[in-house]
């Protein structure tokens, strides 16, 4: 099979990039699901777009290529090339060509007018070209008008199509913008294709928390967007992260939360079959495909930001249950940024001062444990810890005399 650097399916792209260059690090004998060969084309491929920021490291198992990034280095997320290399066949630029100059004096035609336009003034011209059916070109004009590049309006019976031209904005005025935009922006791939445009581009941005790996997710974010904007149902295929299994569900859309800390993206939405708001990770998600429009938005909508109230991560449980949680944390005489982190990274909850030295931390949230990471922080200045679920509390003081049997010494918290 001959190389070719143009994709047809993104989300092959998408497999090969997690793969081998981020999460698994596998190398040409691990990777089991294509050909030898198949991998061997489609490393090739990423390594036109990626050569600049990969690195490899020989071992036991054989050479395992990665991504080495330094975000204080590069001014664009170099993973939007993926998005920019598509496919196409001889019949579909010359497609192009015949329908925009067909339409480029403002006209408004048919399709069949079109068609007969194609032969007319173009391949009676020459012989022995591609002659597109009429279904073939209603595809296109279809693709088109959904690309925005065409204008579809219906006149009785018939569609007209017609070109959707317009000055091109000056873009140069916003190349700050657009640079910053394409970078901190989760769709940001949409700035860098505006950039493209710009005969100078910016570089006056660099990101030290630069979370790239998720610009992959770009096409799935835009689609589940576009179905909250319009209160729309959508079918979600999904494949398990650690099982690998492949499965469907139905679900409304309601919010996309983005982890801070990771980067990661989550979509919030209620799911049909178990009646209940639920989480789903959009790294996980394959493929998004948009239904009708949901009546009852508004009850869904409404239990989201019921719940909304009470989420510390994004473990959403029934909801029901709400687990209360209490620290009791003292700060020494200058050190009153532990006060400071306390009332900036509470959240939901409250900060209660019970004297000079001593503050109190509590929360109701749907599942405790997520706060375990958060609380661990403030070890050594914690002399109190409560909570409804006594589970979180025993797992607190457990990874304590864990910690301890491992690195010794003697643990301060106080049970």
């Amino acid at each position: 099979m001959a190389y070719r650097e143009l994709i047809k399916n993104f989300e092959r792209i998408r497999s090969y990039m997690r793969a081998f260059y981020v999460y698994g690090f596998q190398s040409r004998e691990e990777y089991r699901i294509q050909s030898a060969r198949s991998y061997d084309n489609e490393r090739r491929r990423l390594e036109s777009w990626l050569g600049d920021y990969m690195s490899f490291r020989q071992d036991a198992s054989g050479k395992n290529v990665f991504l080495s990034v330094d975000s204080r280095r590069i001014p664009q997320n170099p993973l939007y090339k993926a998005f920019k290399a598509k496919s196409f066949t001889d019949k579909d630029i010359t497609l192009h060509f015949y329908i925009t100059d067909l339409l480029a004096d403002g006209s408004a035609l048919t399709a069949s007018a079109i068609v007969d336009g194609i032969y007319r003034e173009y391949l009676s011209r020459f012989s022995g070209t591609l002659s597109p059916d009429e279904s073939t070109v209603r595809k296109k004009l279809k693709e088109y008008t959904s690309l925005g590049l065409l204008r579809a309006e219906k006149r009785g019976r018939e569609v007209l199509y017609q070109r959707t031209d317009e000055p091109s904005p000056a873009l140069d005025t916003w190349a700050d913008a657009l640079a910053f935009f394409s970078e901190e922006n989760p769709l940001g791939v949409v700035g860098s294709f505006l950039i493209d445009r710009l005969e100078r581009p910016s570089d006056r941005f660099r990101f030290k928390h630069h979370y790239i790996l998720h610009a992959l997710d770009s096409d799935i974010l835009c689609a589940l967007t576009a179905a909250i904007g319009e209160r729309r149902r959508t079918e979600l295929s999904i494949t398990g992260l650690r099982s690998g299994r492949n499965y469907q569900r139905t679900v409304c859309p309601l919010k996309i939360y983005i982890s801070t800390q990771t980067g990661r993206q989550y979509l919030l939405g209620y799911h049909y079959r178990s009646k209940c708001i639920a989480f789903f990770r959009i790294d996980a998600i394959r493929q998004v495909k948009v239904l009708e429009r949901e009546d009852h938005y508004e009850t869904y909508l409404a239990l989201q930001k019921q719940l909304d109230a009470h989420l510390w991560g994004v473990a959403a449980g029934s909801g029901a249950c709400l687990e209360h949680i209490e620290m009791t944390v003292r700060c020494d005489p200058g050190e009153e940024f532990i006060i400071q982190r306390l009332y900036r990274e509470k959240r939901h909850g409250s900060v209660e001062r019970l004297d000079d030295h001593t503050y109190q931390f509590s929360a109701d949230v749907c599942n405790a444990s997520e706060l375990l990471p958060w609380l661990r922080t403030f070890i050594g200045r914690i002399v109190d810890l409560k909570c409804s679920n006594q589970a979180v509390v025993q797992r607190f003081y457990d990874d304590l005399q864990r910690m301890e049997a491992l690195y010794g010494g003697e643990s301060h918290a106080v049970q």
